[in-house]
């Protein structure tokens, strides 16, 4: 269906009554959407047409919604200027969870109708273009696994994140048992995904006390990412409107299993119908190339796969969470697994967490794999046994490591562009600023009787 027709079929359901809310929503740099609640009659008039604006501070601004100084995009300087949302009627779905309310994902413009080529939806397209100019597509899909808790949002405040009651009281990877006392949650996240036009696989517990792990189908990268940031989005508020809270933090508990967000990526031709990984009865040239790059770039980019402080403290051995830049087939222990074959064949990238901005993620993965296809880039040999034990390169350790791998990448620099690279450096050490001012609790306990 083309836009025109699925701009007329919204438009159709709002003169029906079926809606009445249209949320026009960007992704931001951590992944969240951003934008505007409209009436369904205010955007049936105006906004269906030319879209709306938003202030361009969405794209410098931290976490905790603070304006960043330094962007080029703007500042104080500039004056916060707006930019535009333009509506990719492609994307737009009735939320079952939220009845009579719908989400248009937009585009980020100028006011010469230029895209920001710092919005991360953008950044993606970029890539993919370049994979395009190639010759190839590419098919992705990402695993997100989070903890959930007998909590609202609102109590885990009040006890300032600390002895929080888990919504599982044991490890409970596999398990339906356990699975079944939090089916009122994790089924109706589930469903309404399904119901809301997010094709679901399977969910299944994970190796944590009340943690999980919903599988989307795979999709072309930006409807993958689309559909990560919609179910990370859409799994936060029905667990809210069942009184109970969950987090994508990679980390949430030292003493606990880390929360992931794998990444499956596999390289087409542009029809999207015969897999580039594989030819001759076995993986092709383009499928080591591809893994070599990704293995190659892996720290110079660890900052797109892992952005936060806390992304680092899930790299630990023993933990399903990888320490080690080595590939093999089907061991969870390496950085990069690589399963299936034929059409199936493709390479599970297992250094991102669940913290990652998903646009950003799969511009790195088609990056990295570009630079290999360019340069040729044979991988290693698979690596045999426990990765944890191997004397090969590690993933980087923290954030200001990753830092110093990515402001040294020529590799980087030259796929993403100047102004990309330096956007999102800068955001880098912006985060790890942030960081090294904050006085914590940790500091606090270990220092504030003894020292």
């Amino acid at each position: 269906m083309s836009d025109t027709k699925k701009a007329d079929a919204l438009l159709a359901e709002i003169k029906k009554g079926e809606i009445h809310t249209v949320i026009l929503a960007l992704p931001d740099m951590q992944g969240r959407w951003m934008g505007k609640r409209m009436t369904a009659r205010h955007f049936a008039e105006t906004a269906a047409a030319h879209g709306t604006h938003a202030c361009a501070y969405l794209l410098t601004v931290d976490m905790e919604m603070d304006p960043v100084p330094g962007y080029r995009l703007t500042s104080w300087d500039k004056g916060y200027q707006d930019f535009e949302l333009v509506p990719d009627y492609a994307t737009w779905k009735k939320l079952s969870w939220l009845p009579g309310s719908a989400l248009v994902i937009c585009d980020v413009a100028d006011d010469r109708r230029r895209p920001i080529k710092v919005a991360p939806r953008q950044v993606l397209k970029d890539q993919l273009l370049r994979a395009w100019e190639y010759g190839f597509t590419l098919k992705t899909a990402s695993e997100l696994e989070f903890y959930l808790f007998r909590e609202t949002y609102e109590s885990a405040a009040k006890k300032n994140w600390t002895g929080l009651e888990h919504h599982g009281s044991y490890i409970e990877d596999y398990h339906i048992l356990q699975g079944t006392r939090e089916e009122h949650v994790i089924g109706e996240i589930r469903n309404q995904m399904e119901a809301s036009g997010i094709p679901v696989e399977c969910s299944k517990g994970e190796w944590g006390p009340g943690q999980h792990e919903i599988n989307l189908e795979y999709a072309g990268p930006v409807e993958m990412a689309d559909r990560h940031t919609l179910y990370k989005h859409g799994a936060k508020e029905i667990a809210m409107q069942r009184g109970c809270a969950l987090t994508f933090m990679a980390k949430f508990d030292s003493r606990l299993a880390g929360s992931s967000c794998h990444i499956h990526a596999s390289l087409w031709d542009r029809s999207g119908k015969k897999s580039a990984f594989w030819e001759g009865g076995k993986p092709s040239k383009h499928f080591r190339w591809f893994l070599g790059g990704q293995m190659a770039l892996a720290r110079e980019l660890s900052v797109f796969f892992a952005p936060t402080t806390n992304s680092y403290k899930r790299y630990q051995a023993a933990t399903f969470a990888p320490t080690r830049i080595a590939w093999a087939r089907d061991n969870r222990t390496c950085g990069f697994r690589v399963v299936g074959e034929g059409n199936s064949l493709r390479i599970e990238n297992r250094i991102p967490g669940a913290d990652v901005n998903p646009y950003l993620a799969f511009a790195a993965t088609v990056a990295a794999g570009l630079h290999g296809i360019e340069n040729k880039i044979e991988p290693p040999d698979a690596l045999e046994g426990n990765a944890y034990e191997a004397e090969v390169l590690p993933v980087p350790k923290t954030l200001a490591e990753a830092i110093g791998e990515l402001e040294r990448s020529k590799a980087a620099r030259a796929a993403f562009g100047d102004e990309v690279f330096e956007h999102y450096l800068h955001a880098a050490k912006a985060e790890a600023a942030a960081h090294d001012r904050a006085v914590t609790d940790w500091e606090k306990g270990r220092n504030f009787e003894r020292i």
